[in-house]
């Protein structure tokens, strides 16, 4: 079931009393298992609707919801240097589950290409995840979010690794670089933090030359603070990759974890195995052809590296 703006926008009407929707668009980026909708308001507020599609995406928006509200008071005594999303009103959907409203975090979508290094915006993202890490796990669990230790979350790792291993696509020397990692104890030695889960350029907004909010914090867990990294050791500019990490650790307390690096690289190699997962398990070929290419360039570049490693 897809509602349309208009459906959204009375939903919206109905979880804010008072609220006279002016205009109503689609946002630029669409979330999986969601209907959204940006509503503007006779004063020209904005607020984002968000209606689940399913039961099991109505369960993650209450469980995200419980997460958001513990949040708040780390956002407004300044433990966290940007905004989140604030729940503000709820509509009762008629199949069950409720719409969410919330006024809109204001920002742009990072764009990775244009970190440059020093203490200006890459230190500002090394901050704010420093400071999701230094959060107490303890609201992620009140909230009914997953929480594993360090072997459990390496055990889950490695479920994944053999499910891709049985679909016969990914290649293997891949996989015993992947295995080989999997098996070094000393990688896998952490203290669980917790992680949003789903970082990605769209829920990372800057206002400012600095990170302003984020959003979506459905995937939220306690586990390897490694995982919040590898998007950005893969994608971002490697002279702002080291002004990330620097900020990033300095804003750390008790962090002894020498392999963070490594591991958030592993991360990064491992979301091409699981977008194959998803290609299979949904039937879509066309996600399957994409990630068994993907792997196959990670594959040669990998090699390359090993080789030049090994000679040195």
């Amino acid at each position: 079931m897809t509602r349309s703006p208009l459906a959204l926008a009375a939903l919206a009407t109905v979880a804010i009393p008072g609220l006279d929707a002016y205009d109503v668009r689609r946002p630029g980026v669409a979330g999986a298992d969601f209907d959204v909708a940006v509503v503007v308001d006779s004063v020209r507020r904005r607020w984002v609707v968000r209606a689940p599609q399913n039961a099991a995406a109505g369960a993650a928006l209450e469980a995200e919801v419980a997460l958001l509200e513990a949040l708040a008071p780390h956002v407004d005594e300044g433990r966290l240097p940007f905004a989140v999303p604030r729940p503000a009103g709820f509509a009762h959907l008629p199949e069950g589950g409720r719409a969410c409203v919330h006024r809109e975090v204001a920002g742009q979508p990072l764009r990775l290409e244009t970190l440059r290094p020093g203490p200006g915006l890459a230190a500002s993202v090394g901050r704010a995840l420093a400071a999701v890490h230094e959060l107490p796990t303890a609201i992620v669990e009140d909230a009914g979010l997953p929480v594993y230790d360090a072997g459990g979350y390496r055990e889950r790792r490695q479920a994944e690794v053999d499910e891709a291993a049985r679909t016969g696509l990914v290649p293997p020397t891949l996989l015993r670089r992947w295995e080989e990692q999997l098996e070094d104890v000393a990688l896998w030695r952490f203290r669980p933090t917790v992680v949003h889960g789903d970082l990605t350029s769209a829920h990372v907004l800057v206002a400012d030359g600095a990170v302003a909010g984020v959003l979506d914090w459905g995937s939220a867990m306690v586990a390897d603070p490694a995982d919040d990294l590898s998007w950005l050791l893969v994608a971002a500019p490697q002279d702002a990759v080291e002004s990330i990490l620097e900020a990033y650790l300095l804003r750390r307390t008790e962090l002894t974890d020498p392999h963070l690096a490594d591991r958030a690289m592993l991360a990064g190699e491992l979301a091409l195995a699981r977008w194959l997962l998803h290609g299979v398990r949904s039937g879509r070929q066309d996600v399957v052809d994409d990630a068994v290419g993907m792997l196959h360039d990670l594959d040669q570049h990998t090699r390359v590296e090993d080789e030049a490693a090994a000679a040195l």
